[in-house]
C-alpha cells in the first residue's frame, strides 16, 4: 500500500469514526424491552437505538424520525466532504457514484424535514392523503439509501469509498426502517377501501382520451384558445380545466422561446405550489440530443410534445461506458407534479452496453401520458415515490421496467424486444426492500406483445413477467393481455431462492395465450388473487389517484374495469 493510498485510507477511516462517534458511541445502555419496539422489523435494534425512551408509539416515532433527520444531515456532510477532499484521487466512476449519493442524501434531508413536521403536529392518525404522502417520503428515503449503496458497490476502483460509506449507509438504513415502521403503526389510518370496480366513464379532464387542445395546430391552439391561467376549455360537460401559469415553446428552428429543453427548464419558476398552475413547456417536433434533468425545485412542470416519434429526446449513456445506472438516464426528473404528454424518450446505447436508462423518475405525483420509452436493459427506471403511466409504449429487454416507486401502468403497450444471445427478457424488476414501504408495480389493462425485432427473430428467447430484484419485491398484473411470448412459468428467480418467500407477485383476470397460470412458479410469494385483493392495486387505491390525477387532465380508471 503506497503512501498516498495509506493517507486516503486513514482519512476515510477518520471520517467514518467521526460520523459514528457523534451518535452511536455516546448512547446509554439499551432500555428494557417495550411493546412499541415489537412492531418494528428489528425490535432489538429499536430498543438499543431509542434507549430510555418511554411513552407510546407517538413519542417513540417522533424520537426516531428526529434521529433520522439528524443522521441524514451527517451523512450528506460526509458525502460532500469526500467529494471536496478526495475527488482528484478517485476514478470517474467513483465520483459519479458519490454525486448520486449527494443528490439522494439531499432529498432524504428534505423528506425527513417534512416527516418531522408531520409527526410533531399530532398524536393521532393523519388524514389518508397526508399519511400516504409521509409514508411515501419515508419509503423513498430507504430507496435512496439503497440506490446510493448499489452505486457505490458497483463502482470499479472505489474501495475507499465503499469502506467509508457502507457502514453509515447500513446504520442509517436500520434507523430509517424503524422510523417507517413506527410512523406506519402510529400515524397511518386503517384504510377504508375505495371502490374496487371502476365507475362508468371515470376519467380526468381529457375527453375520450383526447385533449381539448389540438396538437396538430399547436401554436394557434396555445395562443388563441389558452388564456394565461387555463389551457383547456370545458366542453359543457363540466370537465375540469387544467390550470396553467405560463406557456413557453421549444423549437429547434428558433421560432419558439427557446431552442433547447434545458433552457426552458431553467426559465421555469422555482418551488411552485400545485395551486399556482403548471409551467407548460411545449416541445416542437424534432430530435433533441439532450440529457435533461428536472431538479427538485422545478415543481409542477408540464411538458407536451408533437407526438410519439415526432418529439424525441435521445441519449446513449450506459454502465459499460462508465455511468452509474442512476445517472445513465437520458431524461431524469425529481421535481414533484411533473406531467409529460406526446413524447418519445430514448437510450440508444444498445443491448451490448447493458444498463442504459431512457427515463428515470423519482418525482412524486408524476404522470406520463401518450409517451414512448425506448431502450434495452433498464429502459424505464420508476425509481421512487408515486407515479402513473397511461397509454404509453415501453420497449426493452432485461428488467426494462424497474425501480421502487408506487406506480400504476394503465392501458400501456409493453414490448419485449430481441436481447443479446443467451439473454432472457424480464419485463419488471421491482426493488422494494422493506415490508412497510408502500411501493410496488401495478400493471393494469395493458398489452404485452413482442416488438418487431423479437417477433421476426428465429432465435428462442424466454420472456418473463418479472423477477425479484430486492427482498420484498412486489408486482401485480391485472386484466392485461399476454401474448404467447410469456414463458409458462411466468416469473424468474433472481439468484437461487433469494426473495422467493418474501416477494409478492400476483395475477388477476389476465387473458391471451400467455396468461395461462397452470404452469406458473410455485413460490410462496406468488399468488392468484381475487377482485378484492386486486382492488388494492388499482390507481384509486394504490396511489390514491382520485386525489391528484384529475388536475393533470390525464384520463384514468380509478378501479378495475369490467
Amino acid at each position: 500500500m503506497g503512501s498516498t493510498t495509506s493517507f486516503w485510507f486513514f482519512t476515510f477511516i477518520l471520517f467514518s469514526f467521526l460520523y459514528f462517534s457523534t451518535s452511536a458511541s455516546r448512547a446509554p445502555p439499551p432500555a428494557a424491552a417495550g411493546p412499541v419496539c415489537d412492531s418494528t422489523p428489528d425490535p432489538s435494534y429499536c430498543k438499543s437505538a431509542l434507549p430510555n425512551q418511554t411513552g407510546n408509539v407517538y413519542s417513540y416515532g417522533r424520537s426516531s424520525v428526529g434521529k433520522s433527520l439528524s443522521s441524514s444531515r451527517k451523512f450528506l456532510r460526509l458525502v460532500q466532504k469526500y467529494l471536496r477532499t478526495s475527488r482528484g484521487s478517485l476514478t470517474v466512476g467513483a465520483v459519479r457514484a458519490l454525486e448520486d449519493c449527494e443528490l439522494l442524501a439531499g432529498l432524504n434531508v428534505d423528506f425527513l424535514t417534512a416527516a418531522v413536521r408531520a409527526v410533531n403536529a399530532t398524536s393521532r392518525a393523519l388524514p389518508e392523503m397526508k399519511a400516504e404522502e409521509v409514508q411515501t417520503l419515508l419509503s423513498g428515503i430507504l430507496t435512496n439509501q439503497q440506490t446510493c449503496l448499489d452505486g457505490v458497490k458497483a463502482t470499479a476502483g472505489s474501495w475507499s469509498v465503499k469502506n467509508g460509506l457502507s457502514l453509515p449507509l447500513a446504520a442509517d438504513t436500520k434507523l430509517y426502517s424503524m422510523s417507517l415502521a413506527l410512523f406506519t403503526k402510529g400515524w397511518v389510518p386503517k384504510k377504508k377501501k375505495r371502490a374496487t370496480w371502476n365507475a362508468a366513464g371515470r376519467h380526468g379532464g381529457f375527453r375520450n382520451g383526447r385533449m381539448s387542445l389540438k396538437m396538430s395546430s399547436r401554436t394557434r391552439a396555445i395562443y388563441e384558445t389558452a388564456s394565461r391561467r387555463k389551457l383547456l376549455e370545458t366542453d359543457g360537460d363540466g370537465d375540469d380545466q387544467i390550470a396553467v401559469r405560463d406557456i413557453v415553446v421549444v423549437s429547434q428552428d428558433g421560432t419558439g422561446n427557446f431552442t433547447t429543453i434545458n433552457e426552458a427548464i431553467v426559465a421555469a419558476p422555482n418551488n411552485s405550489a400545485s395551486t399556482d398552475g403548471y409551467f407548460l413547456i411545449f416541445v416542437s417536433a424534432g430530435v433533441y440530443q439532450e440529457y435533461v434533468s428536472i431538479a427538485k425545485n422545478k415543481r409542477y412542470l408540464m411538458m407536451i410534445g408533437d407526438g410519439i416519434n415526432q418529439t424525441v429526446i435521445t441519449g446513449n449513456r450506459s454502465v459499460v461506458d462508465g455511468w452509474t445506472t442512476f445517472n445513465s438516464a437520458t431524461f431524469a426528473v425529481v421535481g414533484p407534479g411533473f406531467v409529460a404528454v406526446n413524447m418519445t424518450f430514448q437510450n440508444t446505447a444498445g443491448a451490448a452496453k447493458h444498463q442504459a436508462v431512457a427515463v428515470r423518475s423519482g418525482a412524486d405525483l408524476s404522470t406520463f401520458y401518450l409517451c414512448s420509452f425506448e431502450g434495452y436493459q433498464d429502459t424505464l427506471y420508476t425509481h421512487s415515490l408515486r407515479q402513473f403511466y397511461r397509454d404509453c409504449d415501453i420497449y426493452g429487454t432485461v428488467d426494462f421496467i424497474f425501480g421502487n416507486a408506487a406506480v400504476v401502468f394503465q392501458n400501456c403497450n409493453l414490448y419485449p424486444r430481441l436481447p443479446m444471445a443467451n439473454q432472457f427478457n424480464a419485463i419488471t424488476a421491482q426493488g422494494r426492500t422493506d415490508p412497510n414501504q408502500n411501493t410496488g408495480t401495478s400493471i393494469h389493462n395493458c398489452r404485452i406483445t413482442p416488438a418487431d425485432d423479437l417477433a421476426n427473430s428465429s432465435f428462442p428467447v424466454k420472456t418473463f413477467l418479472g423477477r425479484p430484484w430486492k427482498e420484498y419485491s412486489r408486482t401485480v398484473y391485472m386484466q392485461s393481455f399476454m401474448d404467447d411470448l410469456i414463458n409458462p412459468a411466468g416469473w424468474r428467480a433472481w439468484d437461487g431462492d433469494f426473495a422467493l418467500n418474501t416477494s409478492y407477485y400476483a395475477e388477476f383476470g389476465n387473458f391471451g395465450p400467455g396468461s395461462n397460470t397452470s404452469e406458473r412458479v410455485d413460490w410462496p410469494g406468488f399468488h392468484l388473487i381475487n377482485d378484492t385483493d386486486a382492488g388494492n392495486f388499482t390507481a384509486g387505491n394504490f396511489v390514491l389517484a382520485d386525489d391528484w390525477l384529475p388536475q393533470t387532465g390525464v384520463p384514468y380508471a380509478s378501479g378495475l374495469t369490467g
